[in-house]
């Protein structure tokens, strides 16, 4: 089902902003907020409070496309004697914290009756299941937590909203100037491709699917 109502957050990264041209190529009104172009900080609950008391809604979809995978110079760690305590709390604050505050205040801008999605970018390096790997300690942790948040969530919001969804989606690894010096051999995707292989995502996910973890492929990722 193509949103007709969608709110993106973090719109004017390179995910978000093609997530929110997409939507509005499929003939969705979309409404966006960003740091840089509105002053919505999600790390500020005041800034978000402020931000989401001035729309509307009702949205039927609400996207938040915030996160990094690099903060103020500190990349993900090699190994446990790289890490830093000051930059695995930014991690959780930007990449948890952030996207939890925003659906806080952001409940009441989604339908009571009816189909809606919460969905907010996640990453396959945040499961446990599937890390074989190692490193990359205070991004995957911050991303494993979002994960649970987000579950948590779904739970609670069924009881009020049973036909909402509440999702964590993974993009695939998209073409930005920051992945460049981690994708590595991973092949990657441009923005647009990345927002349209997600908007496909959105338009399938059901309440069953709600507190889910999915790719791209709309293929479950595990915890």
């Amino acid at each position: 089902m193509i949103p007709s109502n969608a709110l993106v957050i973090g719109a004017s990264g390179g995910i978000g902003a093609g997530v929110a041209a997409e939507l509005d190529r499929r003939g969705a009104n979309v409404t966006s907020l960003s740091r840089s172009a509105d002053g919505f900080d999600v790390t500020d609950e005041a800034s978000v409070e402020a931000g989401l008391s001035r729309l509307e809604g009702p949205f039927d979809l609400i996207f938040v496309a915030t996160g990094a995978l690099e903060l103020d110079g500190h990349g993900p760690e090699k190994s446990l004697r790289h890490l830093d305590p000051r930059a695995m709390i930014d991690q959780f604050s930007l990449n948890c914290v952030g996207p939890a505050i925003v659906l806080k205040h952001a409940v009441g801008l989604m339908p009571r009756e009816g189909r809606s999605v919460f969905a907010a970018l996640s990453a396959r390096v945040g499961s446990i299941g599937d890390n074989r790997m190692g490193g990359w300690y205070s991004y995957r942790v911050a991303k494993a937590a979002l994960n649970q948040m987000l579950h948590g969530a779904a739970v609670e919001i069924a009881r009020t909203r049973p036909e909402a969804v509440i999702a964590a989606l993974h993009p695939g690894t998209v073409e930005t100037a920051l992945t460049a010096k981690y994708a590595g051999g991973h092949p990657t995707v441009t923005p647009e491709r990345a927002a349209e292989r997600l908007a496909d995502v959105v338009e399938r996910l059901q309440p069953r699917h709600s507190g889910g973890f999915y790719d791209y492929a709309f293929e479950e990722i595990p915890w």
